[in-house]
Protein backbone atom coordinates (compact mmCIF):
# COMPACT_ATOMS: atom_id res chain seq x y z
CA UNK A 1 0.00 0.00 0.00
CA UNK A 2 1.30 3.41 -0.97
CA UNK A 3 1.73 6.04 1.76
CA UNK A 4 -0.71 8.77 0.67
CA UNK A 5 0.73 11.33 3.09
CA UNK A 6 4.11 11.23 1.35
CA UNK A 7 2.62 11.10 -2.16
CA UNK A 8 2.07 14.77 -3.16
CA UNK A 9 -0.46 13.80 -5.87
CA UNK A 10 -2.72 11.96 -3.44
CA UNK A 11 -2.17 13.80 -0.13
CA UNK A 12 -5.40 14.02 1.89
CA UNK A 13 -3.82 16.71 4.07
CA UNK A 14 -3.16 19.13 1.19
CA UNK A 15 -6.65 20.65 1.33
CA UNK A 16 -6.35 20.99 5.10
CA UNK A 17 -3.04 22.82 4.75
CA UNK A 18 -4.55 25.27 2.26
CA UNK A 19 -7.46 25.88 4.64
CA UNK A 20 -5.03 26.34 7.52
CA UNK A 21 -3.06 28.94 5.54
CA UNK A 22 -6.30 30.91 5.13
CA UNK A 23 -7.11 30.59 8.83
CA UNK A 24 -3.63 31.80 9.80
CA UNK A 25 -3.88 34.71 7.35
CA UNK A 26 -7.31 35.82 8.58
CA UNK A 27 -6.26 35.46 12.23
CA UNK A 28 -3.04 37.42 11.61
CA UNK A 29 -4.94 40.15 9.77
CA UNK A 30 -7.42 40.57 12.64
CA UNK A 31 -4.58 40.63 15.15
CA UNK A 32 -2.69 43.24 13.12
CA UNK A 33 -5.86 45.33 12.79
CA UNK A 34 -6.38 45.18 16.57
CA UNK A 35 -2.74 46.13 17.24
CA UNK A 36 -2.80 49.04 14.79
CA UNK A 37 -5.73 50.58 16.65
CA UNK A 38 -4.63 49.73 20.19
CA UNK A 39 -1.01 50.89 20.11
CA UNK A 40 -1.71 54.59 19.40
CA UNK A 41 -4.71 54.56 21.77
CA UNK A 42 -2.61 53.01 24.53
CA UNK A 43 0.16 55.55 24.01
CA UNK A 44 -2.41 58.35 24.00
CA UNK A 45 -3.90 57.25 27.33
CA UNK A 46 -0.45 56.79 28.86
CA UNK A 47 0.65 60.26 27.76
CA UNK A 48 -2.45 61.81 29.35
CA UNK A 49 -3.99 59.50 31.96
CA UNK A 50 -6.90 61.94 32.42
CA UNK A 51 -8.11 60.84 28.99
CA UNK A 52 -8.66 64.42 27.80
CA UNK A 53 -6.02 64.07 25.09
CA UNK A 54 -8.03 61.15 23.68
CA UNK A 55 -11.36 62.96 23.94
CA UNK A 56 -12.41 61.07 27.08
CA UNK A 57 -12.97 62.04 30.67
CA UNK A 58 -12.33 60.28 33.96
CA UNK A 59 -16.11 60.62 34.50
CA UNK A 60 -16.36 57.60 32.20
CA UNK A 61 -14.58 55.60 34.91
CA UNK A 62 -17.09 56.51 37.66
CA UNK A 63 -18.59 52.97 37.77
CA UNK A 64 -15.18 51.28 37.68
CA UNK A 65 -12.51 50.80 40.34
CA UNK A 66 -10.20 53.06 38.31
CA UNK A 67 -9.61 56.77 38.70
CA UNK A 68 -7.39 57.32 35.65
CA UNK A 69 -6.71 55.80 32.26
CA UNK A 70 -3.28 54.49 33.28
CA UNK A 71 -4.28 50.80 33.51
CA UNK A 72 -6.51 50.91 30.40
CA UNK A 73 -3.63 52.60 28.54
CA UNK A 74 -1.18 49.92 29.65
CA UNK A 75 -3.61 47.14 28.68
CA UNK A 76 -4.26 48.73 25.29
CA UNK A 77 -0.57 49.18 24.57
CA UNK A 78 0.81 45.91 25.94
CA UNK A 79 -1.99 43.35 25.41
CA UNK A 80 -4.27 44.66 22.68
CA UNK A 81 -1.33 46.35 20.95
CA UNK A 82 2.10 44.77 21.23
CA UNK A 83 0.91 41.25 22.14
CA UNK A 84 -1.48 41.28 19.18
CA UNK A 85 1.41 42.42 16.97
CA UNK A 86 3.42 39.41 18.16
CA UNK A 87 0.34 37.23 17.61
CA UNK A 88 0.02 38.54 14.05
CA UNK A 89 3.66 37.72 13.37
CA UNK A 90 3.18 34.18 14.74
CA UNK A 91 0.05 33.75 12.62
CA UNK A 92 1.59 35.08 9.40
CA UNK A 93 4.62 32.81 9.85
CA UNK A 94 2.32 29.89 10.80
CA UNK A 95 4.29 29.36 13.99
CA UNK A 96 3.25 26.36 16.06
CA UNK A 97 2.29 28.70 18.94
CA UNK A 98 0.02 30.92 16.80
CA UNK A 99 -3.12 28.98 17.71
CA UNK A 100 -2.45 29.10 21.44
CA UNK A 101 -1.46 32.77 21.29
CA UNK A 102 -4.51 33.66 19.23
CA UNK A 103 -6.81 31.82 21.62
CA UNK A 104 -5.40 33.63 24.66
CA UNK A 105 -5.48 37.02 22.91
CA UNK A 106 -9.01 36.43 21.64
CA UNK A 107 -10.20 35.61 25.16
CA UNK A 108 -8.42 38.67 26.59
CA UNK A 109 -9.88 40.97 23.91
CA UNK A 110 -13.38 39.59 24.49
CA UNK A 111 -13.05 39.99 28.27
CA UNK A 112 -11.63 43.51 27.80
CA UNK A 113 -14.72 44.58 25.86
CA UNK A 114 -17.17 42.88 28.25
CA UNK A 115 -15.53 44.54 31.26
CA UNK A 116 -15.36 47.87 29.44
CA UNK A 117 -19.07 47.83 28.55
CA UNK A 118 -19.95 46.73 32.10
CA UNK A 119 -17.99 49.60 33.64
CA UNK A 120 -18.48 52.46 31.18
CA UNK A 121 -21.52 51.26 29.17
CA UNK A 122 -21.83 50.85 25.43
CA UNK A 123 -20.34 54.12 24.24
CA UNK A 124 -18.77 53.38 20.85
CA UNK A 125 -19.41 51.33 17.74
CA UNK A 126 -15.88 50.01 18.21
CA UNK A 127 -16.91 48.02 21.28
CA UNK A 128 -19.23 45.59 19.44
CA UNK A 129 -16.75 45.50 16.54
CA UNK A 130 -13.87 44.39 18.78
CA UNK A 131 -16.13 41.98 20.68
CA UNK A 132 -16.87 40.29 17.36
CA UNK A 133 -13.18 40.35 16.43
CA UNK A 134 -12.29 38.76 19.78
CA UNK A 135 -14.87 36.00 19.26
CA UNK A 136 -13.66 35.39 15.70
CA UNK A 137 -10.07 35.18 17.02
CA UNK A 138 -11.18 32.54 19.52
CA UNK A 139 -12.96 30.54 16.82
CA UNK A 140 -10.11 30.75 14.29
CA UNK A 141 -7.52 29.82 16.92
CA UNK A 142 -9.62 26.87 18.04
CA UNK A 143 -9.89 25.68 14.40
CA UNK A 144 -6.12 26.07 13.93
CA UNK A 145 -5.41 24.08 17.09
CA UNK A 146 -7.90 21.38 16.14
CA UNK A 147 -6.58 21.09 12.59
CA UNK A 148 -2.96 21.13 13.81
CA UNK A 149 -3.73 18.22 16.12
CA UNK A 150 -5.21 16.30 13.17
CA UNK A 151 -2.28 17.01 10.85
CA UNK A 152 0.30 16.11 13.48
CA UNK A 153 -1.52 12.81 13.98
CA UNK A 154 -1.51 11.07 10.54
CA UNK A 155 -3.76 8.31 11.88
CA UNK A 156 -6.59 10.80 12.37
CA UNK A 157 -9.13 11.50 9.65
CA UNK A 158 -8.43 15.05 8.36
CA UNK A 159 -11.75 15.21 6.47
CA UNK A 160 -13.60 15.31 9.80
CA UNK A 161 -11.72 18.38 11.01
Amino acid sequence: MKNTILDPKNNPLKGGQTKMRKLYYILGSLQAFTAIGAIPAGIGYLMDTSGQGMGASTELLANSPLNSFLLPGLFLLLINGLAHLVGAYLSFTRNRYAGHTGLILGILLTLWIIIQVTWISLSSVLQPLFLIIGLINIYLSWKILKMSAGISNPDSNPEKI
